[in-house]
């Protein structure tokens, strides 16, 4: 029975050697990939409603474009691999969102890039991959 892996994927260098490795896995171990993009979404309670209506058509459109410049051009470097592949792109922050994603397609791991985030900057306000090996309902593979 082969394993769902989720591969967060934002179009970087490292989110692209995170794919590649994932590949090399699941060909390896008959495993499925899902390609996660989670597009940064902070909701404001403030606002009117002719400018939440606006969010709201900025994000369809956020949405679609993630879609054909991010996602479209690996889900043909997975297929050509040979390996079943899916997307998922939702809205919220991305180590919540990831795990969410995760726990509903009971997947097995999940991978990501190391952005390298180094010093100050991650110790104040931490990292993905820092949060996802924390919280993360599954074994998380950060790859560097």
């Amino acid at each position: 029975m082969s394993r769902k892996i989720v591969v967060g994927f934002d179009g970087s260098d490292a989110s692209l050697r995170a794919l590649d490795f994932a590949i090399t896995r699941a060909q390896a171990q008959g495993d499925n990939l899902l390609i996660a993009h989670v597009l940064e979404w902070s909701p404001y309670s403030f606002l009117t409603p002719s400018e939440v209506e606006e969010r709201h058509r900025r994000r369809n459109e956020e949405l679609k474009r993630a879609e054909s410049a991010i996602l479209t051009p690996v889900v043909k470097r997975v297929e050509d691999a040979g390996i079943p592949v899916a997307t998922s792109i939702r809205y919220g922050h991305i180590a919540e969102t990831l795990c969410r994603i995760a726990r509903d397609e009971q997947a097995a791991m999940i991978f990501i890039g190391r952005m390298g985030a180094s010093g100050f900057a991650s110790r104040i306000f931490g990292s993905v991959a820092a949060t996802l090996a924390q919280v993360a309902p599954v074994p998380v593979v950060i790859v560097p």
